[in-house]
């Protein structure tokens, strides 16, 4: 996996989530606690769902076949979307399930000091797994506002992990408040609201994951700064006078595809042709180095034709964002 997927931040996920689901669920044994089962539930999904992300990672690495032309890189989405549902399924709904029924019989919580002293450990835990989360995504985020980077960001690691460990440590805290109010009050049901509360965070984590990443499966097109660095790769107001339409596609978090039917002059040769479209090819890798599958179309412009207006139809995808099409 490249740097930019995030593995530093997955592998200290992970450690922090093993050593953390193991000391709650002795917690659990110890004093019985809802909020500590469900949070050593969701530690372990967490866990499992880290490697996920690592074998989707290094599968995305596998180099393309006759029957993959394109390569591999989705099985990066894949492997997200997949955490998404872990999270959703054993995670926030095994929480509300153990809630309900901890509400529905409450009990007292024996051997308070094993369910403090392990929460308090794991938010220790859990803040060093976060940290190491932001480090690694504020290399890539530049100017964007953490909602614009888990929305728009191509790798998936890192926002999975971003809101991992941010639902986690949430949990945590609340986890923390339903096993301190039972003590304070005697009463266990505050246990099972802690823990309803818990499955009720992951679950909207995990819809706010699918979202995203059923987005990056369907196939999301370049960025903004991407698209115009690609466009003025392409013209050379020589040869090539101006791009007729444009697709990008992300094949991968770091592999794009660009096809573009662009127009050059009525009396090129076709020799001319093929060198200018060589040399848009060049320049285009240069100033987006993701843009690893290029097609090029040339064609002669026509004001009549485009005066028309786009043609939904001429290629997949809709009306085109850029000049019409003749």
């Amino acid at each position: 996996m490249s740097a930019s997927g995030g593995t530093k931040a997955i592998v200290a996920a992970l450690a922090a989530n093993l050593a953390i689901a193991v000391s709650k669920f002795v917690a659990f044994l110890f004093s019985g606690s809802s909020s500590m089962l469900a949070e050593s539930v969701h530690s372990l999904a967490d866990s499992g769902n880290q490697a996920l992300l690592l074998v989707g990672g290094k599968k995305a690495q596998r180099e393309a076949t006759p029957q993959h032309p394109f390569g591999y890189g989705r099985e990066r989405y894949i492997y997200a979307f997949l955490v998404s549902i872990i999270l959703f399924s054993v995670g926030g709904m095994f929480a509300l399930y153990e809630g309900y029924e901890k509400i529905k019989h409450p009990h007292e919580i024996d051997h308070w000091y094993w369910p403090v002293g392990v929460l308090v450990f794991a938010i220790i835990a859990e803040t060093f797994s976060f940290r190491t989360a932001i480090k690694e995504s504020n290399t890539l985020r530049g100017k964007k506002s953490w909602k614009e980077f888990i929305r728009h960001a191509k790798a998936p690691e890192l926002p999975v992990v971003l809101l991992e460990d941010l639902g986690a440590l949430v949990g945590l805290i609340l986890a923390l408040g339903g096993v301190g109010l039972a003590l304070l009050t005697g009463d266990g049901v505050w246990d099972g609201v802690g823990t309803v509360c818990i499955g009720v965070l992951l679950v909207l984590i995990a819809v706010v994951l699918a979202i995203e990443t059923k987005s990056l499966l369907l196939g999301e097109s370049a960025g903004t700064e991407e698209t115009k660095r690609i466009e003025a790769a392409i013209v050379d107001g020589d040869t090539v006078t101006r791009i007729i339409h444009m697709r990008t596609l992300h094949l991968g978090p770091e592999e794009l595809l660009v096809a573009a039917k662009i127009a050059v002059q009525h009396d090129d040769t076709a020799t001319e042709v093929a060198g200018a479209i060589n040399a848009a090819e060049t320049r285009i890798r240069e100033a987006v180095p993701i843009a690893r599958v290029i097609y090029l179309e040339p064609d002669i412009y026509s004001e009549a034709e485009a005066a028309k207006g786009a043609d939904p139809e001429a290629t997949p995808g809709g009306p085109t964002q850029h000049d019409p099409a003749h």
